[in-house]
């Protein structure tokens, strides 16, 4: 048995039918729905926090293999894994771990996935290098590319660095997924609690075809005058 197949075999120990139920409702894993198919397990967050504590020395590939698992929480648990690497890494396994991220994006493939993981790998990786490879997965087919695309420039944002997220908003306003008009809302209602004049330079020249989910996660912390009037169209 692999160290990827004992840490799952662990998780599924570990696994509580009642919350698994709860959870595949939450993830919408039914037929047609974004995370079709998704296995739970029935862990809570800080369980699979612990466990990436106490396995944060796992080697990548079998971090990899667990990535690869089509247990959601043995993926959510190996992403923790490689957040922490990556935290304590230098610059040749930062970039191993970047690499083998986008590799694997097909697996990072649930909304809380890319949150957990996006801004912490892929932002500060390409915090000083060409901001391209966000470009393209924000072209990508795959929701979960174009997620982590709008997602990883949490980190630029937390350091009061926008034009990476105005950038990329402009790139997904035509996006058809509610997942990513509530993640570019969201990103862009962070810059605005950082300048809102930034946020308003966007919304000004934006927000009359901008999808009706992402113009409201944007304004949601606005003055109620002033979210009124963008939701109006008359601001």
């Amino acid at each position: 048995m692999t160290k990827a197949q004992e840490i799952q075999a662990r998780l599924e120990r570990l696994g509580n039918t009642e919350k698994a139920q709860i959870h595949q409702r939450f993830f919408k894993t039914g037929p047609g729905e974004y995370g079709e198919g998704d296995i739970f397990l029935g862990l809570r967050v800080p369980e699979t926090r612990k466990l990436a504590r106490e396995y944060q020395t796992l080697s990548l590939p079998e971090a990899i293999k667990l990535l690869q698992s089509p247990i959601h929480e043995a993926r959510h648990l190996a992403l923790l894994i490689l957040v922490r690497a990556y935290g304590k890494g230098d610059a040749a396994l930062q970039g191993q771990i970047y690499y083998l991220y986008l590799q694997n994006t097909r697996f990072i493939n649930n909304w809380d996935l890319v949150d957990a993981s996006a801004e912490h790998i892929v932002g500060p990786w390409l915090r000083r290098q060409s901001k391209e490879p966000l470009y393209s997965l924000a072209a990508s087919e795959l929701v979960w590319d174009r997620r982590i695309a709008i997602m990883s420039t949490f980190h630029y944002i937390k350091k009061g660095e926008f034009d990476p997220t105005i950038w990329i908003a402009k790139l997904l306003l035509a996006d058809q997924h509610d997942l990513i008009h509530k993640a570019t809302g969201w990103m862009l209602r962070e810059v605005g609690k950082r300048d809102l004049a930034v946020e308003e330079s966007f919304l000004k020249t934006h927000y009359r075809r901008m999808p009706k989910t992402m113009l409201r996660y944007a304004v949601e912390k606005f003055p109620e005058d002033m979210r009124l009037k963008y939701l109006r169209g008359d601001a």
